[in-house]
């Protein structure tokens, strides 16, 4: 059986809605998701932080060790040196990974607020919706009343002729 095309119409702009509505949803969810991979992101730093700052120790200790071999044994002490270098590179790695835990933690602020505005978003928009697919039903039952009562007019017309 063939559906009435003004059905197959209110049929495919109501699926159209619907189709909207989901992606809505669908959008928000990822824009969550892509705000969570970004505090990951930062928070997996700190990490990257550590292992940088103790390569660099290491790479200038060796250096450092490279150097006395080839100095004469009464030659220059670099103790001093290796000890500012330490703290200089200590220093920086703290005040590094200070910096990525308050942006990791901003992020996570920023999270939250955007979960409380998607979560307040998502209830909007599912209210319009339902006020749009009501108002779209509302319009089918209108126009297929009215098609009938053309249809019934019509017959009359056919009859009387």
């Amino acid at each position: 059986m063939t559906q009435n095309p003004l059905t197959a119409m209110f049929t495919a702009q109501r699926t159209a809605i619907e189709q909207s509505q989901q992606l809505t949803h669908d959008a928000l969810e990822a824009q969550k998701a892509s705000i969570g991979a970004v505090v990951d992101a930062v928070e997996s730093s700190n990490s990257a932080v550590e292992t940088n700052a103790e390569f660099t120790k290491g790479a200038v200790e060796a250096y450092f060790d490279a150097v006395e071999a080839s100095l004469p044994e009464d030659g220059l002490d670099l103790e001093e040196f290796r000890g500012q270098f330490e703290e200089n590179v200590d220093a920086m790695t703290e005040a590094q990974q200070e910096s990525l835990s308050a942006v990791a933690e901003a992020l996570r602020e920023s999270e939250a607020a955007y979960d409380e505005f998607a979560a307040s978003y998502a209830e909007v928009v599912d209210t319009s919706f339902e006020a749009v697919l009501e108002a779209h039903e509302q319009t089918e039952e209108n126009v297929s009343a009215m098609t009938e009562n053309v249809d019934a007019v019509a017959e009359e017309f056919d009859v009387s002729a």
